[in-house]
């Protein structure tokens, strides 16, 4: 996106006749959120002082005798909303406390913002880059619900093999097969390259798009490489063009990790590496044309994962993605090339720019401020303490007999279990300040309550499998 001052967000409104002015900022657990101030509401004081609203109506915020307070919108993140009319320009905000002057320590930007400036301080790098390769389905039709008599789901597709209400029945994706025909059999085609213009038109720059691997319009969209907080920021943007363009055209995306029960799920395969200045810290003569420091860096992702897979993944509906056998890594290893395992090295290069990591677990329900946070963090502490990672991986773990994968540890199979793996391990997640045990508290208590909400409901399959029991 690009980077402009106060005086010159102010500039634009006039140029370009906006209206109104929609500042955004993310609530803890991922979810976009607005408010709307006519466009001669705002001065460069606005910078400064910003604008209050009722933090206790936001999901894991304020009290109500403490609600007060302050959005203040960060000029750098500008641009012109695409979807809404009248015209509206759109701005990031950070979030304050109105009596002490303080950043709100729940505001997850903020937490973002602590680990960039942490791993300065740590003296390691200058910069994390995250490449997220955020997947999604677009639906023809979705409907959902519970109550306490009946719950249910169903989807429709028209690319889907079960499909019958579609005209179009020659042409269907089988499960697994959609990476990456031509159409007529990718009927979203047109769609994606919609979002991608738009995406670029906001200043995210686009690397490729396609169908993926599941049938039912699962697509994916890459975008280059950026800072922490910038990609993050992006990322945001990118799921909320998704979901728009979508609906134009009269569909429903989503990004939740597993809709189909017998195909792949969606996740969101992570490329991060560090730069200290113009020197890419993970390029060397060892593994994979790793240097020491990333192989650390593995080390300490690799020793963490099992907790910090309660922020990359933080929904009951990860864990129905992160099973063996739909190319979801649920065994903690590293390899070159390797897909199956938890962490990839990509060999498409031999330039030193280009030499990172894939972290291929996470997916995009989650927070991404937290989900990079917690992965920068993790990585400083096996650099900082020199964890080995161990010997790669070089063979498919999803082929492997029992008595081979009995020493390769395995990611935790449930939302549950990932809870009490962060419960058990986020001392290092708490150095520099960067995360907070009230936000960490918070976090595991939040989701307690959603593992309880499920555990609660009878699942449909259930009534299949036992109601004549």
């Amino acid at each position: 996106m690009p980077k402009y001052s106060p005086q010159e967000v102010l500039s634009l409104i006039e140029q370009e006749g906006v209206q109104y002015v929609d500042l955004r900022f993310s609530d803890p657990f991922g979810q976009w959120q607005h408010l709307t101030v006519p466009a001669y509401e705002i001065s460069e004081d606005t910078f400064e002082s910003g604008r209050g609203f009722d933090g206790s109506s936001i999901r894991g915020w304020r009290t109500i005798n403490e609600s007060d307070m302050i959005a203040k919108p960060d000029p750098n993140t500008a641009f012109i909303d695409p979807f809404i009319e009248p015209k509206t320009l759109v701005m990031i905000c950070d979030i304050y406390d109105p009596i002490t002057g303080e950043r709100y320590g729940r505001d997850t930007r903020y937490v973002a913002q602590k680990a960039e400036q942490y791993l300065k301080q740590t003296g390691i790098g200058d910069a994390a880059y995250f490449g997220p390769e955020a997947e999604f389905f677009i639906f023809d039709s979705v409907e959902f619900g519970t109550g306490p008599n009946y719950s249910f789901w169903r989807i429709d597709s028209e690319e889907g093999w079960w499909n019958r209400e579609f005209t179009s029945t020659g042409y269907k994706i089988p499960f697994k097969r959609g990476y990456f025909p031509v159409p007529p059999l990718d009927k979203t085609m047109d769609i994606r390259n919609e979002m991608v213009t738009i995406l670029s038109e906001l200043g995210v720059t686009v690397e490729l798009h396609h169908h993926e691997v599941a049938t039912a319009g699962q697509a994916e969209i890459d975008i280059r490489y950026d800072s922490l907080v910038s990609q993050s920021d992006k990322l945001f943007l990118y799921k909320y063009v998704v979901r728009n363009v979508a609906a134009k055209h009269g569909k429903y995306a989503t990004f939740m990790a597993k809709v189909l029960p017998n195909d792949n799920g969606s996740g969101m395969h992570t490329h991060f590496s560090i730069w200290k200045g113009d020197e890419p810290l993970f390029a060397g003569s060892g593994y994979a044309g790793l240097s020491e420091t990333a192989l650390y860096a593995i080390g300490g992702i690799l020793k963490h994962a099992r907790a910090i897979v309660a922020l990359t993944n933080p929904t009951v509906n990860s864990y129905h993605r992160l099973v063996p056998g739909f190319e979801a890594p649920v065994r903690l290893a590293y390899s070159a090339r390797n897909r199956s395992a938890a962490i990839r090295i990509p060999m498409y290069s031999q330039s030193p720019k280009a030499k990172r990591i894939e972290v291929r677990f996470p997916d995009a329900t989650s927070n991404p401020y937290l989900a990079f946070s917690a992965i920068l963090m993790a990585a400083i502490d096996g650099i900082e303490n020199k964890i080995d990672p161990g010997e790669p991986f070089d063979k498919d773990i999803y082929s492997l007999p029992p008595e081979e994968l009995e020493g390769i540890p395995q990611l935790p199979g449930s939302l549950e279990e990932a809870i009490n793996e962060l419960e058990k391990d986020y001392e290092f997640l708490l150095k520099g300040g960067v995360f907070t045990e009230e936000l960490l508290q918070l976090w595991i208590e939040a989701k307690r309550a959603e593992v309880d909400r499920l555990r609660f409901t009878p699942h449909p399959l259930e009534f299949e499998l036992y109601f004549d029991v």
